[in-house]
């Protein structure tokens, strides 16, 4: 095959096997790769009723036909699992380099199944698979597992594994590749725990073929070319990172601050990325075949690592009401050690000082305390005292004392850095992930304050639902090919389409491209329902209590009406189900 290798690699744990097969090119096709591929696994081989938790449920990485090719941004890899947190379908994507070697090894996808005797790691070399015994590794962080698996493997693989918060089965525990890059959302570090998994190492020698190397190196040339013009992956993002965004939220009222109370930090330009380059950035750097850079290499507290993102910045920062960058970047370094998710973690930690300043809970945690961030992390890390319950989410924490409500989460997912309030395409875009509150389904912050690729009213409900729709369709696409969100900065779907074409010899029009995003969005979701998911809403905080300051001032999410429209276009009934003749329509 061109694009696709065309093949799967079948570890089952338990009983310490390793098969190759053979993947249906009509799947490739329909499903393209990455999130694609590994809903549509995961849709006929785990079964919506099963426990995230148990052996029955499995974890699958994937790739696309584009990695390991050249195309830019084209470094990434995905993994689709089942979420312990959420009870949905779920997939995390991540940088670096580690889905380069999956690409190299001959695989689109690795489904990892079954359940360890004891704690293990892998190696994977082209068609070779070793089973190795991680006993000694057992409570060691991501760095140090790292190191430890290399020495015992090939100093040039690389590794992707968890830390001690995964193998103690926290639910916001996620996985670390090349030390510093994270799939970061869904607890899917505690899927790889349950499975006695500590890591796996990855190294392969091969190149994917592709069909047409003329106009394929024609196709990524004008995609380089559309990302070096744009403004934003031009300029912002390579000189201030992710967290260039920090001001510019909080200048429109919408930078979610102290557990979602308010929508301005009046100290945001202190935890800046124009403050970051300032005060800790050492260098730039990448992941694989990125010509942004968005990467931050920082220096603080006598540590070196990479980070800390827009997100982490925010979560630490804004909604714990913490203004000292050099401790963000701390709790950052922290939370890639324990292999912590930091959106899911500093938002379960914000919610806890809302809940402790209202007296729901006897532990004095108060905002802006930075130091007792760092201590919170260090025990949900270890899950040693409250640590324990914080280590399942906020919603599950804040359920425990009957305040759910403070909770910014959506089907238990923690919400993001964007106070829908004043981005009321983004309360939409939260409401109706398959995966639950996640910006980077429908990055509606795009249009409604970048202006890309056209700006609209943040503030008004009218039209947003059917690009709501557009977006998440279009983003479906480029997770399933696996390219980095922002790419879709520079790169419009036909740019997609023409790399697509050449690489797999099968031609694809823009048209095709977005059908294949909607057929993958209506496959989540059809698994969501079986799976008897939560419905798509939002917190209350949002939908009842208004902004009391800044250009937001006075804006709740006017989430209703959107929410009718955005199932009408979608095609699906009141209860936002897929309607029989749209999973006909899409070959469902």
């Amino acid at each position: 095959m061109n694009g696709w290798c065309g093949k799967l690699l079948r570890i089952n744990l338990t009983e310490k096997t390793g098969k190759v097969e053979n993947l249906d090119e009509n799947i490739l096709r329909n499903f393209i790769g990455g999130r694609g591929l590994g809903a549509k696994l995961l849709y006929d081989e785990v079964k919506p009723e099963t426990e995230p938790l148990s052996a029955e449920n499995k974890l699958i990485f994937t790739v696309g036909p584009l990695t390991a090719t050249g195309a830019p941004t084209a470094g990434r890899y995905s993994i689709t699992s089942k979420s312990p947190l959420t009870g949905t379908i779920f997939d995390s994507n991540s940088g670096g380099h580690f889905g380069l070697e999956i690409k190299k090894a001959g695989y689109d996808a690795v489904v990892i199944e079954g359940t360890a005797e004891k704690l293990t790691y892998l190696f994977v070399n082209d068609e070779n698979v070793r089973f190795e015994d991680a006993s000694e590794l057992a409570g060691l962080d991501t760095h140090t597992t790292t190191d430890k698996v290399l020495a015992g493997t090939d100093e040039r693989a690389r590794v992707a594994c968890i830390g001690p918060a995964g193998e103690k089965l926290g639910l916001i525990g996620c996985i670390i590749n090349d030390r510093h890059r994270a799939a970061g959302r869904g607890g899917l570090g505690a899927v790889m725990g349950s499975k006695n998994l500590k890591a796996i190492a990855v190294l392969g020698t091969g190149s994917p073929a592709i069909a047409q190397p003329e106009r394929f190196e024609a196709a990524k040339k004008l995609a380089q070319e559309a990302i070096a013009k744009n403004p934003v992956t031009k300029d912002a993002l390579p000189n201030y990172g992710t967290a260039v965004l920090v001001n510019v939220i909080n200048e429109i009222g919408a930078l979610p601050t102290k557990n979602y109370q308010e929508g301005i930090f009046k100290d945001a330009d202190a935890i800046s990325g124009e403050t970051i380059r300032e005060r800790i950035f050492v260098r730039r750097s990448a992941c694989g075949h990125c010509p942004i850079a968005c990467g931050r290499v920082t220096r603080a507290g006598g540590e070196e690592g990479e980070g800390p993102e827009y997100e982490t910045v925010w979560a630490f920062g804004a909604d714990c009401g913490v203004n000292d960058i050099e401790k963000i970047a701390i709790a950052n370094y922290k939370c890639n050690r324990y292999g912590l998710d930091t959106i899911s973690t500093g938002a379960t930690i914000a919610c806890a000082m809302e809940l402790s300043e209202r007296g729901v809970i006897t532990e004095y945690i108060r905002f802006g305390n930075a130091d007792a961030v760092l201590q919170l992390i260090d025990k949900i890390g270890s899950m040693e005292g409250i640590g324990e319950k914080l280590a399942m989410g906020s919603y599950r924490f804040a359920k425990e004392y009957g305040a759910e409500e403070y909770s910014m989460s959506v089907k238990g997912l923690e919400l993001p850095a964007y106070d829908p309030r004043g981005v009321q395409g983004m309360g939409l875009a939260y409401a109706t992930s398959n995966r639950g509150g996640c910006h980077l389904r429908g990055y509606m912050t795009a249009p409604e304050v970048l202006g890309n690729p056209y700006m609209v009213d943040r503030l008004k409900t009218e039209g947003k639902a059917g690009l709501t729709v557009l977006l998440q369709n279009i983003s479906a696409a480029v997770d399933s090919l696996v390219l980095c969100r922002f790419s879709q900065f520079g790169l419009n779907p036909e740019h997609y389409a023409e790399m697509l074409s050449a690489a797999t010899g099968i031609d694809y029009s823009d048209t095709d491209l977005l059908l294949a995003g909607e057929r993958i969005y209506n496959l989540e979701r059809v698994y969501n329902v079986r799976a008897r998911v939560p419905g798509d809403t939002l917190p209350k905080r949002l939908l009842t209590e208004k902004l009391k300051e800044g250009h937001s001032k006075g804006y709740v999410v006017e989430l209703d009406t959107m929410l009718r429209q955005y199932y009408e276009i979608r095609g699906w009934d009141e209860n936002g189900v897929p309607l029989k003749e749209t999973l006909k329509r899409l070959g469902l």
